[in-house]
């Protein structure tokens, strides 16, 4: 089982209970109707990303749905947390991909997303033998990727909310696979 199309989704979630606020994040992110199983974080190859709303159209209630998961919560007034998956996609497509996901306290969405976007073009450049230095920034280290012609796009889905007051506040951010069933057959 090799999935061909995937979406990217994030939600946040406020309750007085723990895993309600939990639940009310998977809601925000269109997921909560799946039994999530989280896997490591290989983008198949020819994997195609599609947009969220179609996505969730091909999710069926109940069915067990593979997904990279990022999670953040707290419960601490004031409290920053951000959860982010990273997408690295090679230039060929025939090869696989990276999704890196990521979870902090004290982060911006864009602090997060940059860190997450970075992880996955580093682990998918050090695969394709591009060299690099890890100890110059991002946007530098992004144009170096790209300029080897090996890594062809980089993006991220972060969300990120501020602790409440008496709640327990839930961000999640995920990489959804779709089952290869799932997807309608084209008609020839």
């Amino acid at each position: 089982m090799v999935p061909t199309q995937m979406f990217l989704a994030r939600g946040v979630g406020v309750h007085k209970e723990k895993l309600a606020s939990f639940e009310e994040a998977l809601r925000s992110a269109g997921v909560a109707y799946c039994n999530l199983v989280t896997v490591s974080s290989i983008l198949p190859p020819n994997c195609k990303i599609i947009p969220r709303a179609r996505g969730e159209k091909l999710l069926n209630p109940g069915e067990i749905t593979f997904c990279v998961m990022a999670r953040s919560e707290t419960n601490e007034r004031n409290r920053l947390i951000s959860a982010s998956i990273g997408v690295a996609v090679p230039t060929d497509r025939r090869t696989y991909g990276y999704l890196s996901e990521h979870h902090a306290h004290g982060e911006t969405d864009a602090e997060t997303g940059e860190y997450t976007e970075d992880l996955a073009a580093q682990m998918l450049a050090t695969t394709l033998g591009v060299e690099f230095d890890p100890n110059i920034a991002w946007k530098e280290r992004e144009q170096v990727f790209k300029m080897a012609g090996k890594i062809v796009r980089t993006q991220n889905i972060t969300q990120s909310a501020i602790g409440k007051p008496n709640r327990w506040t839930t961000v999640v951010a995920f990489a959804v696979f779709i089952p290869e069933e799932n997807i309608p057959k084209r008609r020839r």
